[in-house]
């Protein structure tokens, strides 16, 4: 195995490490949609979306990332995390 081939290796574990945790993290929609309902509160929450956006940029910034590339990653997170709620809820991919 060339050293190319060696540092493509290991990219394409990192790859599957992140795909496995974007499924875990949506996985935990579920959880959240179920404390959404006992707390009586809508599945889109902006405010808590701004959080979790301000704290991906911060954290790219620490680790001299682009943030605005961060934050676009994390807006389809949310997104995500947002359209299977609805899903779950039944209520298919509504805003």
């Amino acid at each position: 195995m060339t050293a190319i081939d060696e540092v493509r290796s290991k990219i394409e574990k990192l790859d599957q490490d992140i795909i496995s945790l974007i499924a875990e993290r949506t996985d935990l929609a579920e959880e959240v949609l179920e404390s959404k309902k006992e707390e009586h509160r809508s599945i889109n929450d902006d405010t808590q979306n701004q959080v979790v956006l301000d704290r991906a940029a911060n954290i790219a910034t620490e680790k001299n990332l682009d943030s605005g590339a961060v934050k676009e990653i994390y807006e389809i997170l949310i997104r995500m995390s947002i359209e299977r709620q609805h899903e779950l809820s039944g209520e298919g991919n509504l805003p």
